[in-house]
């Protein structure tokens, strides 16, 4: 069974440790990490949401010692993970596309190719004009979360300790609420993983488009300040939105630990929980591989057989993992503009 994944963090692990030759490392594997060609095909992995993310520099400077002594240069960075996104395609030999519609990504399904849908994880670099934020569009990006942890000249990233509240301070300046406009107008996709309680709640009144959380999971389950409220669970079903269930240990332990003994009916809890809310057509997988600590049952993008596999068990049928593992995000997408 295909599976579309909503979030990963690929771009950055290739940026951080194969930037000379990301391509060849993707194709012949990766050592590190959760995920690489090979391990994407045994995972059954037919597409996702591929994130643009600039680190903070001290993280760079703690992961790769040696690019500490570079010039930090956000914007330079995003470009480069874009053009590392664009070698993969190139290099793949007509296994994997870069897709600019949701179109591009059902003909990808079709003929068993990767679909790579470009996304922008943090907005921070951006200029308040939205040239910059036009010029991505034009080359391929088609999915935005204007926020990480942080405070950006855009507004409030969600931040904080665990077990915490998403209401972590204010929401959107007036350059964010610019932004979200103009994302709105080119119909990149909004993702509101990363916002805390005013940022969301300004966004959805701004946007007309449905509300995405691309890899986020149930604050009722898990009170990390990140993972998302029943409000906001509501508010994402009733604007015909999305939540794509984030892997990492952190944001599915209702102790918050990155404990790797977690098991796999974790996620399943939490996708219960979500449907509850929400219902079956607004929930699907956003892995945050690359990004997390996972499940050691689950591993790394490989492991899927093995959660789907955990979906059965709990009596989940066929037509529903199906949705889960594509159709929904399939729907969404179309209905954002994708």
């Amino acid at each position: 069974m295909l599976i579309f994944d909503g979030h990963n963090d690929l771009l950055l692990n290739l940026w951080l440790h194969h930037r000379d030759a990301p391509a060849q490392a993707f194709y012949q594997g990766i050592e590190r990490g959760h995920l690489d060609f090979p391990r994407i095909q045994q995972g059954e992995m037919g597409g996702g949401l591929f994130a643009i993310f600039v680190p903070p520099q001290a993280y760079i400077a703690s992961t790769v010692p040696a690019r500490a002594v570079e010039p930090y240069e956000p914007l330079q960075i995003m470009w480069q993970q874009l053009d590392i996104l664009q070698q993969l395609a190139d290099a793949s030999g007509g296994r994997a596309r870069l897709c600019r519609s949701s179109d591009d990504i059902t003909a990808c399904r079709t003929d068993g190719v990767l679909a790579m849908v470009a996304h922008i994880e943090g907005a921070d670099a951006l200029d308040e004009q939205g040239e910059q934020l036009h010029a991505f569009w034009q080359a391929g990006v088609r999915s935005i979360g204007p926020f990480w942890n942080l405070r950006s000249h855009f507004g409030e990233g969600v931040s904080g300790t665990f077990p915490g509240s998403p209401d972590t301070g204010p929401g959107l300046t007036a350059a964010g609420e610019r932004l979200i406009q103009q994302a709105g107008e080119l119909k990149m996709m909004i993702d509101v993983s990363h916002m805390n309680s005013k940022t969301f709640w300004e966004t959805a009144r701004l946007s007309r488009a449905p509300l995405v959380a691309s890899h986020s999971n149930a604050h009722a389950l898990c009170p990390q300040p990140r993972n998302l409220t029943d409000d906001q669970l509501m508010a994402i079903r009733d604007s015909g939105g999305l939540v794509g269930i984030n892997f990492g240990n952190a944001f599915l332990r209702a102790d918050g630990k990155r404990d790797a003994d977690t098991p796999l009916t974790a996620i399943v809890k939490h996708c219960d929980h979500l449907m509850k809310i929400m219902g079956s057509d607004n929930v699907a997988f956003g892995s945050d591989f690359d990004g997390i600590t996972t499940p050691a049952a689950l591993g790394d993008v490989s492991g899927m057989p093995r959660l789907l596999a955990a979906f059965q068990e709990a009596g989940y049928d066929q037509t529903l993992i199906e949705k889960l593992a594509w159709g929904n995000w399939q729907r969404v997408l179309q209905l954002t503009g994708l």
